[in-house]
């Protein structure tokens, strides 16, 4: 832990908890961080992790715990947006650069990317067995059902990786796509028409309108909150299932990949955008994380680095002072806007051509998901030793992005 933010010195009613540099957080992530210590149902501590950045709201890597409310901004609008990775049972020596190639260009045919969605309906969607035809999620149900299996844009990802000792690592980043966002908007309006009509305390200005644990919107949006994270696992699983059918697809490749059918015992999933109900310090509360992710102890989690960097597979350490969380990534240390401005092209492709990495940057437009848009994962994973061991490190052969 860097540094610890008490009350007295930063104004605020509980103390902010940081395990990253403070003096490298841009100032709107510094006040959002001293408005969440401020919220009067606000519980214990704010932890902020290393990754952290300016978000809307509540800052990325920021960990919230409240008293009887849910807040969706403290959520956010990719809501259950996370990680999965399989090792599979493929050596790096099997993929020559030619094979990965063809690899990738099957993959962008099978797993639409961006605002692109299926053609058809895919038939995946998890149940809403306890949804009514007045929630945001059946009235969006059909449309999602088009958007199962696709990537998204931003920072969503597919990478294939290798280990230390060579195995073959495929890797996702997604969410809960439109149906999230859908979701999360139309909780966070009603929730400000709410504050507002009750003179709440908590400023606008701070987007964290609130919704009173006990109230009907309140456990409508935890429903629906709830039915999103389902989805975007359900998203990432089955674009994990049709990339391991490309793998065993023997037309493409002189290899024997069958044994790949059996690589689900080895499915890791982790999300970083949700809130729900746990124990810390002897109280009951509503543990917000928003790009944060579990760590408690024996968990099994996963921090990505920037699409030129390490990524790694990781164990929570169980620290009740991160509310036993950790990081959900590098984190950002520029904006999109200005990534693209300043970052040098050549100098970005440079980094990637040099690690012999396939991927897609081709102009100045691309450089928003740069490496040098991020933060060093190496000083991440330096800086939240006391939340979570490195069991496996992987680096990138290929990567698409969103």
């Amino acid at each position: 832990m860097k540094r610890v933010l008490n009350p007295n010195e930063y104004l605020s009613k509980i103390p902010v908890k940081l395990w990253a540099e403070y003096n490298e957080l841009e100032d709107s992530a510094r006040q959002q961080m001293s408005n969440l210590a401020n919220l009067p149902f606000a519980f214990h501590h704010v932890a902020i992790m290393p990754d952290c950045h300016s978000g809307y709201g509540m800052p990325i890597g920021g960990v919230l715990a409240t008293e009887n409310v849910v807040i969706p901004n403290a959520v956010g609008v990719d809501i259950g947006c996370g990680m999965c990775a399989v090792k599979t049972s493929i050596k790096a020596s099997q993929l020559d650069r030619e094979t990965l190639k063809i690899i990738m260009g099957r993959i962008r045919e099978v797993i639409p990317v961006g605002f692109e969605h299926q053609k058809e309906k895919q038939g995946s969607m998890p149940m809403p067995l306890e949804l009514g035809s007045h929630h945001i999620v059946m009235k969006e149900f059909f449309n999602a059902d088009k958007q199962i299996g696709t990537l998204g844009g931003g920072n969503h990802f597919i990478e294939i990786q290798k280990d230390d000792i060579n195995n073959i690592w495929i890797m996702i980043h997604s969410g809960s796509r439109n149906l999230g966002k859908k979701v999360a908007d139309y909780y966070n309006d009603i929730a400000i028409k709410l504050n507002e009509r009750y003179y709440s305390q908590v400023p606008k200005k701070w987007e964290l309108a609130f919704l009173p644990i006990e109230t009907i919107e309140a456990q409508d949006y935890l429903l629906e909150m709830n039915y999103c994270v389902e989805f975007a696992l359900a998203n990432r699983k089955l674009m994990m299932d049709n990339i391991i059918q490309i793998l065993i697809n023997q037309e493409l490749f002189n290899q024997n990949f069958n044994g790949l059918q059996n690589t689900r015992g080895s499915f890791i999933n982790i999300a970083h955008n949700y809130a729900q109900f746990e124990n810390h310090f002897g109280k009951n509360v509503i543990v917000h994380r928003k790009g944060a992710t579990l760590a408690r102890e024996g968990t099994i989690g996963i921090i990505p680095g920037s699409q030129g960097t390490k990524s790694y597979i990781v164990r929570g350490l169980g620290n009740p002072e991160s509310f036993m969380s950790c990081s959900h990534g590098a984190g950002r240390k520029m904006g999109r806007n200005v990534a693209c401005k300043t970052l040098n092209l050549e100098e970005e492709l440079k980094i990637m051509n040099d690690k012999g990495i396939i991927h897609g940057i081709r102009t100045q437009k691309d450089l928003d998901e740069a490496s040098g848009a991020y933060k060093d994962i190496d000083m991440v994973m330096e800086n939240q030793k006391d939340l979570v061991e490195i069991i496996t490190e992987l680096r990138p052969l290929c990567v698409i992005k969103g």
